[in-house]
């Protein structure tokens, strides 16, 4: 998949019509703009665009993909700015990673810490899984990240926040009509558990069901918020996840609270007692002061 697949499928989304975002808005032919479209939903693996008489529409698959691709194509620019900006040898650099999904929180509380200092420093920004986070901070490619806390890895970490799991379904499952879901309601349909990369939140999900006393067999297993969510609309499953994905959902899914005692997983930020950076020493100081201000928000913290 390149960079020029996910601009094509927005602007086509976008424009509603496939010769507008091809003479407007893209400069190239339409028959040419239709195969880059069908290359895409070859990738994909999905039709993401269908149609219809009032022109080109999203279909459900394509409307949980179009936000991730927008996200997409805004990092991939922050990171062309980041490097022209660390090609600047008088600045010092303080690079943050993001567990997805959580920069779009997280990110505006982390450069409120760092005001006094963004004269003196260039940020740089990314997201990733969160094994691979751990990772790129033990390796010294990151200074500090919003993660799960990672076995395996020689850095601290410091919870910054407590995230209640929540129960996602498809918008029409009769489960919507609940005001809150219990375990056992879990039973009977089909079960999207984590994978791979998400093995805390994995052991986490497994922990409460096995202490509700409810024996679910996931029929799929995915590591990313996206993932879940398109298998969540198209195999009409459910799935346990933070509740920070609420912000990220498309129309076609929903979310739902867990009744009872609550499960909740950690966000935490990870570094290395090794580095050096005055910028982390800094950010780690103010730790408390990021906390106090995630707990006077609780509503965007979600």
């Amino acid at each position: 998949m390149e960079l020029r697949h996910l601009r094509y499928f927005i602007a086509v989304a976008e424009t509603g019509s496939l010769t507008v975002a091809a003479e407007r808005r893209l400069h190239t032919s339409q028959p040419s703009l239709s195969r880059q479209i069908r290359d895409l939903e070859d990738q994909v693996g999905v039709a993401l665009l269908h149609r219809s008489a009032r022109g080109v529409e999203l279909t459900a698959a394509g409307k949980a993909f179009i936000d991730h691709a927008r996200l997409a194509l805004t990092q991939v620019d922050a990171a062309v700015e980041a490097a022209r900006r660390a090609a600047l040898p008088s600045k010092q650099r303080f690079a943050l990673g993001f567990l997805t999904g959580q920069e779009m929180t997280w990110l505006p509380r982390a450069m409120h810490l760092l005001r006094d200092e963004l004269p003196n420093i260039d940020v740089t920004v990314s997201s990733d899984y969160s094994p691979d986070l751990a990772d790129a901070v033990a390796r010294g490619k990151l200074d500090l990240a919003f993660l799960r806390a990672e076995p395996g890895f020689d850095l601290s970490y410091r919870t910054v926040g407590r995230e209640p799991l929540v129960v996602l379904m498809p918008s029409d499952h009769a489960l919507t009509a609940r005001a809150a879901v219990t375990p056992q309601d879990l039973v009977g349909s089909p079960f999207i558990g984590m994978a791979n990369k998400a093995r805390v939140l994995q052991a986490v999900v497994d922990d409460y069901l096995l202490r509700s006393g409810v024996k679910i067999t996931p029929t799929q297993g995915v590591d990313n918020p996206a993932m879940v969510m398109s298998l969540v609309a198209s195999t009409r499953g459910l799935a346990l996840i933070p509740d920070y994905v609420e912000n990220l959902l498309p129309w076609s899914v929903v979310s739902r609270p867990l009744a009872g005692e609550v499960p909740t997983i950690d966000l935490v930020v990870g570094y290395s007692k090794s580095n050096a950076s005055p910028a982390l020493q800094l950010f780690v100081s103010r730790l408390g002061e990021l906390v106090a201000r995630a707990a006077d928000r609780p509503a965007a913290a979600s």
